[in-house]
């Protein structure tokens, strides 16, 4: 069960559920869409939290995604980049922490709240559109990044698709 504070922030911004990633979220801005329908920018609000289903699952995007820390509790954001590296870098208010942080496209991500809930957001350029998400099968990654075996297994979803649908305004 979310804490009072995150129940408010979700009823305050008018959050939900955010399909095939997870956590709860809204569009809160999209640029001009060019001529195939691509905003020219686009940004969410994203509130994850430790709560069962409210992580946002492995996926990759083919532009880079910039992440932002609003408030809450720490949050790991798993990248595993092209290259075969992994590395988990964590947004927060700590010093050694980041409050904005670029994943690049093609990387795959994935994020979690230890404990409690973060309330982040991303922003891309140009923007995201549907057929832009790439959910990631856990099998293939531990093949590929076996360091990081169980980080990747727990940020997968098994039972879902791996593709956005179309009407998702992310």
């Amino acid at each position: 069960m979310l804490s009072e504070e995150a129940a408010d922030l979700v009823a305050r911004y008018d959050l939900a559920p955010l399909p095939v990633e997870g956590g709860l979220y809204r569009r809160t801005w999209a640029g001009p869409e060019d001529g195939d329908g691509r905003p020219a920018g686009s940004a969410i609000m994203l509130l994850l939290s430790a709560e069962e289903d409210h992580f946002s699952a492995l996926h990759r995007l083919p532009i880079d995604e910039v992440w932002h820390f609003y408030r809450g509790d720490p949050l790991e954001l798993l990248l595993l980049d092209p290259d075969g590296t992994a590395r988990v870098e964590v947004l927060g208010p700590g010093r050694d922490q980041h409050v904005q942080l670029a994943a690049p496209a093609g990387t795959w991500m994935g994020a979690r709240v230890p404990s409690g809930w973060a309330l982040c957001g991303t922003t891309m350029a140009p923007g995201f559109v549907p057929r832009d998400y790439e959910g990631a099968d856990a099998d293939t990654l531990v093949a590929r990044y076996p360091s990081v075996a169980d980080r990747i297994r727990a940020l997968c979803r098994p039972d879902r698709p791996h593709t956005m649908p179309d009407d998702v305004d992310a």
